[in-house]
């Protein structure tokens, strides 16, 4: 049997750094498919994820990521997607969900065998969990509408990739079942 996992990718964030410019109207556009995903898969009774960079605070907790990214200018971009009291939370410092960090751990707990990618940026961090998440035999699927990128050459380019190489479902939010 298929037990499914929202994964919701470090969209806790400040949009301080040198590329937020060019990510920022994607988030934008991603938003309202991310909130609807959070909101199907909680009703669902489905374990909602999140892992969020810790921005190299090696002494921050998820509440301090979350002051510290409502305190931002960007706080409307934060604010829909905010983890409920059922959320569970990972803390990672680099591009991967996995890397170095308690999440395959806590996926095995959950009897997880599939992963459904939300987030940011598709041709980064995304594309690296979706890698990892392949090479540890869970099924990916990636909402092309629920994700934000950088560069939107790099970011077709990553899905193609993922569906390709990683055997990743690429579709609409809407049509994602959990």
């Amino acid at each position: 049997m298929s037990r499914s996992a929202l994964i919701v990718i470090d969209m806790l964030n400040t949009y301080s750094h040198p590329d937020a410019e060019h990510l920022i109207p994607s988030v934008r556009e991603a938003l309202p498919h991310i909130v609807g995903l959070i909101e199907r898969a909680r009703d669902g009774g489905v374990p909602v994820i999140y892992v969020n960079d810790n921005f190299g605070e090696w002494r921050s907790h998820h509440g301090e990521i979350i002051e510290t990214t409502l305190a931002g200018p960007h706080r409307g971009l934060v604010e829909p997607v905010l983890p409920d009291s059922d959320s569970l939370f990972v803390v990672k410092a680099r591009h991967s969900i996995f890397y170095e960090t308690p999440l395959s751990y806590l996926l095995s707990q959950l009897d997880v065998n599939r992963v459904v990618l939300c987030g940011q940026v598709t041709e980064q961090c995304v594309l690296y969990s979706a890698l990892d998440a392949h090479i540890r035999h869970l099924d990916v699927t990636v909402p092309d509408d629920a994700v934000a990128h950088i560069h939107q050459d790099l970011a077709h380019a990553s899905l193609r990739l993922m569906e390709r190489n990683m055997n990743a479902s690429i579709r609409k939010a809407a049509s994602v079942e959990f």
